[in-house]
C-alpha cells in the first residue's frame, strides 16, 4: 500500500510540475487535522472523542507587468466543500476578489476578531446558536480592496442578490430568500505597524435591499436590512487586547421572528514565549423579536411591536502550546441562557482538549 501511494504521489508531482511550467503558475496543497476530547455539563456527552480534517488547494500565477492572480479551494472535514476565492492583485489598483465563502469578504471577515489563543468564545463546544453579522459574505460576491495607505485599506463588497446562497458554475440562486435584493458592504481597516506595538481599528457597514410585501401574516417594512461592526485591538509586545460591537436590523417579514441582533465581545491574549499563548475572552449577545398585537390581527402591516430583548453571555479561558507543526490546545467555557433562552438553570460549561497538526 505504501509503495502504491508513493508511486501515485510521484506521478501527481510530475503532472503538477509540467502544469506549472506550461502556465507559469504553481499549485500547492495544505492540510490540517485536529483531534479533540470534549466534556460538557448538563448534557449527555456520549463519545467525547472527535476529529476534523481539512485540505486547501492554492494556485497562483503572474500576468504581464507583474500583476498576480490566485485561486483557493478549501475542503473541510470529510472532503466537504467550504469555500473558494479567485483573486486578482494589481500593481496600483488594489485587489479584486470573486468569493464564494461563508463570511470571507466585507464585514463577514470581522464578525469576531478579538484576541484569543484558540477559538472564539462561542465556538468552544457549548452550542450557543449565536447570530453574527456577515453582510454579503454569506452570498457569492465581488469585492475590491484598495492599496494600503499608511497601513489603511478600504474594502467594498457587492452581491447582486444577498440571499445567503453560494452559486455554482452556470447556476443561479433561484427564489431562496427572494425578499432580499442587492447588498453592499464597506469596511475601513486601519492597521499601522509600529516597532514596539500597534493598533487595529476597523469600521464596517452593510445594507441589503428588502422587498416590502403587505399580507395577512407579514408586516409592511419601512427600511432595508442593515448591519454594522466596529472594533479596536491594541498590541503591546506579547500582550494584545481588544473589544468590538456589532448590530443587525433584520427587517423581518414574519411575526414572532427575530428582528434585531446585537453582539459585543472583548478579549486579552498573552504570548508567554514562542510556544505558549494564553487568553481570556467574554461575549454577550442580545436578540429581540417582532410580534403582532392581538387587537390588530386582521390589519396587515399594523399593530406590531417588539418583545423584550433576550440575551446570553459567555466567557472562555484558553491556552495553546505549539511544537513545530503540532499544537496542544485547551479551552474552558461557561455560558448563560444559550440559544437566547432563559432556561433557569446553572450556566452550561464545556471543556475541550485538542491536538492539531498542520502540513
Amino acid at each position: 500500500m505504501n509503495k502504491i501511494t508513493k508511486v501515485g504521489l510521484s506521478a501527481l508531482c510530475g503532472s503538477l510540475a509540467s502544469i506549472s511550467a506550461a502556465n507559469a503558475g504553481a499549485l500547492e496543497v495544505l492540510g490540517s487535522v485536529e483531534a479533540t476530547w470534549t466534556s460538557k455539563s448538563q448534557e449527555v456527552t456520549g463519545n467525547p472523542i472527535g476529529m476534523n480534517t481539512g485540505l486547501t488547494f492554492k494556485g497562483s500565477g503572474e500576468l504581464d507587468g507583474g500583476q498576480t492572480f490566485s485561486v483557493s479551494l478549501t475542503d473541510t472535514d470529510k472532503a466537504a466543500w467550504s469555500s473558494s476565492n479567485i483573486t486578482l492583485t494589481t500593481n496600483t489598483a488594489g485587489k479584486f476578489v470573486l468569493s464564494s465563502a461563508e463570511g470571507g469578504q466585507g464585514i463577514g471577515g470581522y464578525d469576531d476578531n478579538m484576541p484569543r489563543a484558540w477559538e472564539e468564545v462561542w465556538d468552544t463546544a457549548v452550542g450557543t446558536n449565536a447570530n453574527f453579522q456577515k453582510g454579503v459574505g454569506s452570498s457569492t460576491n465581488i469585492s475590491w480592496t484598495s492599496p494600503k495607505a499608511l497601513g489603511s485599506t478600504i474594502q467594498i463588497a457587492y452581491a447582486p442578490q444577498n440571499d445567503g446562497v453560494q452559486v455554482t458554475n452556470k447556476g443561479v440562486s433561484g427564489a431562496t430568500n427572494d425578499h432580499f435584493g442587492a447588498g453592499w458592504d464597506v469596511v475601513l481597516d486601519i492597521d499601522p505597524q509600529w516597532a514596539a506595538g500597534g493598533f487595529n481599528l476597523f469600521l464596517g457597514a452593510s445594507e441589503t435591499d428588502v422587498a416590502r410585501p403587505q399580507t395577512a401574516n407579514r408586516k409592511s417594512l419601512s427600511g432595508d436590512h442593515n448591519e454594522a461592526v466596529a472594533g479596536l485591538k491594541l498590541t503591546f509586545g506579547p500582550l494584545q487586547l481588544g473589544g468590538q460591537v456589532s448590530v443587525e436590523r433584520m427587517q423581518t417579514q414574519d411575526v414572532f421572528t427575530p428582528n434585531y441582533y446585537g453582539n459585543k465581545s472583548w478579549g486579552v491574549s498573552f504570548n508567554v514565549n514562542d510556544q505558549l499563548s494564553l487568553s481570556y475572552s467574554e461575549a454577550r449577545h442580545v436578540q429581540s423579536r417582532t410580534k403582532k398585537r392581538s387587537f390588530a390581527e386582521s390589519e396587515p402591516g399594523k399593530g406590531y411591536d417588539r418583545q423584550p430583548k433576550s440575551w446570553m453571555r459567555g466567557d472562555s479561558f484558553q491556552a495553546t502550546y505549539t511544537m513545530g507543526g503540532m499544537s496542544f490546545k485547551y479551552s474552558e467555557t461557561e455560558y448563560d441562557n444559550t440559544g437566547y433562552s432563559y432556561d433557569g438553570k446553572v450556566p452550561k460549561q464545556a471543556r475541550v482538549i485538542g491536538i492539531g497538526m498542520a502540513f
